[in-house]
């Protein structure tokens, strides 16, 4: 169904027609307008011979009248904006006691919706990666009507049903708010084609709160998750052993780096701080470009921080063994190794670092001890929670976007929509 619109072009032209697709079924077009807005008014009626009795659920097709006229917001044609006004109809059952009436149900319009569906997906599409209020002021619609679109059209829990098989599950903590200890556990899954999916947004980061989410997962879904990806924190891996004990739990690497790069950190930081008092000014003044340089993986510099590198390491030994070992200890996480080989390589490194004259790495060596399995486990299939970081920043970029999410209900809303939203929507908006 389309409706035609005419344009006078001249005083002495013709009116010119078009006609644009509406992208709803089962209706006919009574009359198209402007109001005194300019906004397009487009009157319809339902084509459709009949509904299900809301009572016995029969197909009824005894017309009984019409209900109240409704008005509608569709999608926007021409950059005016768009309303349906119609009638529904309204059938009466023969074979109900009191012979009730129905009103129909349209494909296209949910009678509690302001909206049809196809301008409530404009909306979700418009608000991908986008706020609520920047959506609401361009599509000049209100607040509310924008969280009442998330509440009508968006999950706020994961639907089990459409999951075939986690691969592997990731667990790790953000805060709600910067500088508070407010944190909320992100469960997240990458599944057997790749597509990564938020499957929970627990309140808090405890044993018991990651327990009870697992148990909630479908017996054929946990029995295939095959590695649980996260950071060294014992809740998540006791929680993990506890429910899944078929899967390999990895620490992931990248927490695993963090650890070792602070170690490398705190020389680099103490040596500089000594060097401010020995060296002269302009002496210290061309460390200038150290710290990013330090920083940095080896084969990343360029030649002008190689070159502030060696001129910090010439007065500071520490920091050059502090680099070195860093280096090296990455370059076995980059190695296609067995297990048992990374292993052996690992405990060589160790040796190194406990005859070396650095004591700053004594705290990751204890950390290394504790979580030797799950550090090394990752040489396995080398899992990591690579996925589960860069879904993090997206989640830290929509945190700042919206100036903070502090309901988890709509925070899990959100993320979805920021990962579904144009596969799910963006086909279905006809125009804009």
């Amino acid at each position: 169904m389309g409706i035609k619109l005419a344009a006078k072009m001249d005083k002495d032209m013709a009116k010119a027609d078009i006609t644009i697709p509406l992208g709803i079924p089962d209706v006919r077009v009574l009359q198209t307008a402007l109001n005194e807005r300019g906004e397009i008014v487009i009157t319809l009626e339902s084509t459709k011979a009949g509904t299900r009795c809301r009572k016995c659920g029969k197909r009824i097709t005894k017309l009984h009248g019409r209900d109240e006229w409704v008005t509608i917001r569709h999608l926007p044609a021409f950059g005016r904006a768009t309303y349906l006004r119609y009638r529904p109809n309204r059938y009466q059952c023969q074979d109900c006691e009191g012979h009730p009436t129905t009103s129909e149900k349209l494909e296209w319009h949910d009678a509690n919706s302001p909206h049809s569906f196809a301008y409530d997906n404009h909306l979700l599409v418009e608000l991908v990666n986008s706020t609520v209020e920047d959506v609401s002021l361009k599509e000049d619609v209100s607040y509310a009507s924008m969280v009442g679109v998330l509440e009508r059209r968006v999950d706020a829990s994961v639907d089990w049903s459409v999951i075939t098989e986690i691969e592997v599950l990731g667990l790790d903590e953000i805060a709600l708010k910067k500088g508070h200890r407010d944190y909320v556990t992100l469960v997240t899954g990458r599944l057997r084609d790749g597509a990564i999916m938020i499957l929970g947004v627990l309140p808090g980061h405890e044993k018991a709160e990651v327990i009870e989410f697992l148990r909630l997962m479908p017996l054929r879904i946990a029995q295939a998750v095959q590695t649980v990806c996260c950071d060294l924190w014992a809740a998540y891996t006791e929680a993990a052993r506890e429910v899944l004990p078929s899967a390999r739990i990895v620490a992931d690497r990248f927490h695993v780096a963090k650890h070792y790069r602070h170690a490398a950190e705190e020389v680099r930081k103490q040596e500089l701080h000594r060097l401010k008092k020995e060296l002269s000014k302009e002496e210290y003044q061309e460390l200038n470009g150290s710290y990013r340089a330090f920083r940095k993986n080896a084969e990343e510099l360029n030649k002008q921080e190689r070159k502030v590198l060696r001129r910090f390491f010439e007065h500071s030994t520490l920091a050059k063994q502090a680099y070195g070992l860093r280096e090296q200890l990455t370059t076995i996480f980059n190695m296609n190794l067995s297990k048992k080989q990374a292993q052996s390589r690992i405990r060589n490194w160790v040796r190194k670092v406990q005859k070396s004259s650095l004591n700053y790495f004594g705290d990751f060596l204890q950390l290394l001890d504790t979580w030797w399995e799950e550090i090394t486990n990752y040489f396995i299939q080398r899992e990591n929670s690579g996925f589960v970081e860069g879904f993090n920043n997206k989640v830290k970029i929509l945190k700042r976007r919206c100036y903070g999410i502090f309901n988890l209900k709509h925070l899990f809303q959100r993320i979805y929509l920021d990962l579904n939203g144009y596969r799910l929507f963006a086909a279905t908006t006809i125009y804009g």
